[in-house]
C-alpha cells in the first residue's frame, strides 16, 4: 500500500463545523477508511496548515477519489503528497 500525507486548512465553514461539532473530525476519518484509505496519523497544527493526516491507500484512484470528495464539500481545502519511507527511498537510490 502506497503513503500519501494530505495537508489540509479549514475553511470559515470548515471552523464553523470544528466548533460546533468537533466530533465531526472522528467522523471523516471513518469515511476516509469506508473509501479505502487507512489513517495512520493525524495531527493538529499550528502554522500554514491546520492538519496533517498520514494516510495508507492502495492505489492513486483510491486517493484521488478521497481528496476530491473532502474537497468538494467546502469546509477544507487539501494538499496531497505521495511519500515514502526513508528506508524506501534509500533502497530505491541505491538500486
Amino acid at each position: 500500500m502506497a503513503l500519501y500525507v494530505i495537508l489540509s486548512n479549514l475553511t470559515d465553514e470548515g471552523r464553523k463545523t470544528i466548533k460546533s461539532r468537533p466530533e465531526r473530525i472522528r467522523e471523516v476519518n471513518k469515511e476516509i477508511e469506508a473509501m479505502g484509505g487507512k489513517l495512520l496519523g493525524q495531527y493538529a497544527c499550528l502554522g500554514p496548515y491546520d492538519f496533517v493526516n498520514i494516510i495508507e491507500a492502495p492505489s492513486n484512484e483510491v486517493i484521488v477519489r478521497i481528496s476530491v470528495e473532502l474537497g468538494s464539500r467546502g469546509t477544507l481545502q487539501l494538499m496531497t503528497l505521495p511519500a515514502m519511507s526513508v528506508d524506501e527511498f534509500i533502497s530505491r537510490i541505491n538500486a
